[in-house]
């Protein structure tokens, strides 16, 4: 079954005073990319994190979105930096002098300027918090692939009927091509007969013709390819494994291959069931792009 490189899944976890939430999102992408934003405090879960997606997914951009929300946290200690806070009272006192404006400088003020408040770190073991990210991360992940095989099911249904419209397409351009020899030698008949004002055409002379046409317009073997690869697109998407990569290669040979009975064609019922069959084409590979 086929499953969609588009999704998104939420996962949440608390343990060890914390509260983790994962977001994932994925689009389209030829090959794995998988980008990963988590606090700058816990970098260090960064690379398990990435193994973890790597495991569940195979193609795509991956953006794995990661906040850890403490329990508590009015209890982490406060420090001044005493130094800093004098250097802007300084500074906003000199400005004030400079300009021959009020001084309106508080506490409150100072305490609001850049870096004179710190808040201490919390202290984290790896160890304890890792299973916690690691259930959040799962759940995120459960809910994205549950979203890219729903997905995947749609895409799949409309790649089917595409694939059975363009069969039907290629049977007829079968059946028809064995009448193209026959009403070209129709058709030269006419024609000489038409120059010569009646007189007879030498059969063998004719009959050479019109094996050279049928030698040059034969589609046998591009036809049993088209139908081959049907076959083949039918069995990869009843596959377990990803097949957007081997459906994209497919859908690549099988435009060759009606390309090919295009040129060869000197038919308009069989241009025409060409014209049909490379707009379905077209938009099958369109599709494939978004199929893992």
């Amino acid at each position: 079954m086929l499953n969609s490189m588009t999704g998104y899944g939420r996962g949440e976890a608390s343990g060890t005073g914390r509260t983790v939430t994962v977001e994932i999102k994925a689009l389209n992408q030829r090959f794995l990319d998988v980008v990963i934003r988590l606090p700058r405090l816990y970098t260090a879960l960064e690379e398990k994190i990435r193994q973890v997606v790597k495991n569940s997914l195979s193609r795509g951009r991956v953006e794995v979105m990661v906040s850890i929300s403490e329990e508590n946290v009015e209890k982490r200690p406060l420090t001044v930096d005493m130094g800093l806070a004098m250097a802007y009272y300084n500074a906003l006192k000199e400005l004030a002098q400079n300009l021959a404006i009020p001084a309106d400088i508080t506490a409150e003020k100072l305490l609001a300027m850049p870096e004179v408040v710190k808040v201490a770190e919390p202290e984290w073991d790896e160890a304890t918090l890792w299973p916690v990210v690691a259930g959040a991360l799962e759940k995120a992940l459960e809910n994205l692939l549950a979203m890219r095989r729903a997905e995947g099911q749609r895409l799949q249904a409309d790649l089917e009927a595409r694939a059975a419209y363009v069969r039907r397409q290629v049977e007829a351009i079968r059946e028809r091509a064995p009448e193209v020899p026959r009403e070209y030698a129709e058709r030269l008949k006419e024609r000489v007969a038409e120059l010569t004002g009646g007189l007879a055409l030498d059969p063998g002379r004719l009959e050479m013709e019109v094996a050279l046409l049928a030698e040059r317009a034969d589609i046998t073997e591009e036809i049993i390819r088209l139908l081959s690869h049907l076959e083949q697109m039918a069995t990869a998407m009843a596959g377990a494994e990803p097949a957007g990569r081997r459906l994209d290669f497919i859908l690549q040979e099988m435009w060759r291959e009606i390309n090919t009975i295009g040129s060869k064609a000197s038919d308009l019922a069989i241009s025409n069931l060409v014209v049909a069959v490379k707009g379905e084409l077209e938009k099958m590979r369109e599709q494939v792009q978004n199929v893992e």
